[in-house]
């Protein structure tokens, strides 16, 4: 009997997540009682509430649904929770996100989307390819789809399109048919120690790969040739040793036209309306997955054309003939290299101001130097103070580490309200606002000052 099929009543601690969140919604649609507890009220979890999902912000025992088969948590909870704790003390199944994915995933055709960089993208681009092509599949995602304002769907074809998470070596515990790798690059340090240490957690995950299943990854990965799975495709942006790549690339309107090439097979005349040379990159890996499952051409180009995108990512706030906001998740130093790579390809004339929020005081100390660098290719930059997220301060991490590292003039570290007072006085043209932290509060703030 499947595990899943024992679980009348489940509540979630760290609802609010967006990965969570996606579970909750699962167990939503297939009529189980959910619930669950979060620091904070957000967007999301207004849409969970109005979707019928009881949700309340206060640590209390008194509030929690003590009839739950299962509760599931996220590590970013801290060890004191109280109801983690009466949970764990009374003997309910306590398990983590990736202990579901792992039941939901038994007994199905499973896409799984890894990397350090670009999954969420990848992902939402597949699943969005397999629905709009009418293919079909069961959707997870670590972003909210801008085409269907969610990060959940689900369908009658037995296929699981899924985001696989490296924190927490949480994606070993899947069984991909078919798995995608867009990055292996240092990340996660605080779980895995060293760089080579994530790059086997990688290698360990392209493991998992069914028999007879594929592997896709980025041609040029570091340690790439030791991935030992037999039917394996490379992809890259326009590197024609890759199996997959882009070439006759045009920007016209902001949006990429371009055709994409196999040993086997051409795409030709693929329009992509989202920004970002990562992009096109990105959504060649997700073609590469459609061509496997032979869903045909004409089918794959219409999704590709429809597809509007993922909130936070290459998300434009702002697009009028005066003023452009674009509003970014990019947090790790290679992930803003390809945000300022991308805004330049398409916007090469106009002053670039950059507002960024580091994320975690132990990510911003052991890249302190490569955020200075890439930073530097921007003509302005703002620095807000470091979003903590899990973490306990670190002595000398601060913003202005990175600051003080950089060459570039037009530099500053100001408060989410001295920043908001600046914008006010500047309103630059085309402004970039990234991070992973509470950034994204601010940006209807900046919209407001400067549609």
């Amino acid at each position: 009997m499947s595990k899943l099929s024992t679980i009348q009543n489940i509540y979630f601690i760290g609802i609010g997540g967006i990965g969570m969140s996606a579970l909750a919604r699962y167990f939503h649609s297939k009529n189980i009682v959910v619930s669950g507890y979060d620091k904070t009220e957000t967007t999301l979890t207004k849409q969970l509430q109005q979707e019928g999902i009881t949700i309340h912000y206060e640590d209390n025992i008194d509030l929690i649904d003590k009839d739950a088969n299962v509760v599931v948590y996220t590590p970013a909870i801290p060890a004191e929770h109280k109801e983690l704790n009466y949970y764990k003390a009374n003997k309910y199944e306590v398990v983590k996100r990736s202990d579901v994915l792992q039941w939901i995933t038994e007994a199905s055709f499973n896409i799984c989307v890894a990397g350090t960089h670009g999954k969420t993208t990848v992902t939402s681009m597949v699943a969005h390819i397999l629905r709009d092509s009418g293919y079909g599949c069961n959707a997870f995602l670590g972003g909210i789809a801008a085409n269907y304002n969610t990060n959940f769907w689900s369908n009658d074809n037995n296929v699981v399109v899924v985001e696989a998470d490296e924190y927490d070596r949480s994606f070993l515990k899947l069984s991909p048919n078919i798995a995608i790798i867009t990055a292996m690059d240092a990340d996660h340090l605080d779980i895995y120690g060293t760089a080579r240490e994530v790059e086997n957690a990688f290698i360990q995950f392209s493991q998992k790969v069914k028999n007879n299943g594929c592997l896709i990854s980025k041609y040029g990965l570091k340690r790439g040739a030791e991935f030992s799975v037999p039917d394996r495709c490379t992809y890259n942006l326009n590197n024609a040793l890759a199996n997959i790549y882009a070439t006759d690339l045009k920007v016209d309107n902001a949006s990429y036209h371009f055709n994409v090439v196999n040993d086997f097979w051409t795409l030709n005349n693929v329009v992509l309306h989202m920004g970002g040379l990562h992009n096109i990159e990105n959504v060649l890996a997700a073609i590469g997955v459609a061509k496997y499952l032979k869903i045909n051409d004409d089918k794959i180009k219409a999704a590709v054309a429809s597809f509007k995108g993922v909130k936070r990512r290459f998300e434009y706030v702002v697009k009028n003939d005066n003023n452009i906001l674009i509003d970014d998740y990019a947090h790790h130093p290679d992930e803003l290299k390809a945000l300022i790579s991308g805004i330049r390809s398409i916007y090469s004339n106009k002053k670039l101001t950059l507002i960024f929020q580091p994320h975690l005081y132990s990510r911003t100390k052991d890249f302190a130097d490569d955020f200075a660098k890439v930073l530097d290719n921007a003509d302005e930059v703002i620095l807000l103070p470091i979003y903590p997220a899990r973490e306990l301060p670190i002595m000398g991490v601060a913003s202005e580490l990175v600051l003080n590292k950089m060459k570039l003039n037009n530099k500053q570290v100001l408060s989410k309200e001295n920043m908001l007072a600046f914008i006010e006085e500047t309103k630059p043209e085309l402004i970039v606002m990234a991070g992973a932290g509470d950034i994204d509060v601010l940006v209807n703030k900046v919209k407001n000052i400067v549609e």
